[in-house]
């Protein structure tokens, strides 16, 4: 077992996104704004990358599953079993990310392929109709440089040799890139990153232009809260380098 303590920050209280800001996520029953998904995500991803290091972020898993909100300034706790159970628990204790990290998969079933599309001009609201399951959304282009690897390890607090010496992609900036191409094709208010099944197919090293595609894989209502699911691939100078089931609440209902 790896156990991993880290100090939660918020970096998107100033975002486009307001669930993260304290006054309006009070309107959705929270104490404050929510630390995003994506930086839970990277916190859980240390204690893997440590114990498994390139072996997992060349050719493994990671399925997670949030289900209870995460502060700044909270003090939270990651671990990786023995087994691969992975779990993000907060301050008091509590539960807030559950889900499971494998080191080999197989890679004869490497998840979908998505064709690339230009960005719409205008972003249309986020609704049942800008967000036909099956539609492929715009691409989105990045480059992970030096200074774009450091700003991103410094802001997470992530010293891993394997990221910051060997120059490997951290877990959490790629699919950050998940939540990007979303924000990028429809416009969203308060919205909330729910889970995500992540593999890994090969790593991605500094240097090297990333290109994120996704197509929409399906819409729910539940409790009334709106979801969206997202089948996302990102390639790393024209090859795979990781896929994902991204689920997030694109609508979610008002507290009371």
């Amino acid at each position: 077992m790896m156990v991993y303590t880290v100090t939660a920050r918020n970096p998107a209280a100033e975002s486009e996104n307001k669930i993260h800001d304290d006054t309006v996520a009070r309107r959705y029953g929270f104490r404050g704004g929510l630390v995003p998904g994506v930086v839970l995500f990277g916190y859980l991803a240390h204690p893997v990358a440590r114990v498994w290091g390139r072996r997992w972020l060349a050719g493994g898993r990671i399925d997670t599953r949030f289900v209870a909100p995460v502060y700044d300034g909270e003090q939270v706790t990651a671990t990786v079993a023995d087994d691969g159970a992975v779990t993000l628990a907060g301050p008091s204790g509590q539960t807030c990310v559950t889900g499971r990290a494998a080191r080999d998969d197989d890679q004869q079933n490497s998840g979908p392929d998505v064709p690339a599309a230009p960005l719409p001009e205008r972003r249309p609201p986020a609704s049942a109709a800008s967000l036909v399951p099956g539609t492929v959304l715009g691409s989105v282009e990045r480059r992970y440089d030096a200074e774009t690897a450091a700003a991103y390890l410094d802001q997470l607090g992530d010293g891993l040799q394997v990221f910051r010496a060997e120059g490997l992609a951290h877990p959490g900036w790629l699919l950050s890139s998940a939540n990007e191409i979303l924000v990028a094709n429809v416009a969203l208010g308060p919205w909330i990153h729910t889970e995500s099944r992540v593999r890994f197919l090969q790593p991605v090293r500094v240097g090297q232009a990333v290109q994120t595609r996704a197509r929409v894989a399906g819409l729910a209502d539940r409790r009334g809260h709106r979801f969206v699911e997202l089948d996302v691939a990102v390639y790393a100078d024209g090859r795979t380098a990781l896929t994902a089931r991204h689920v997030a609440i694109y609508e979610p209902r008002p507290a009371g």
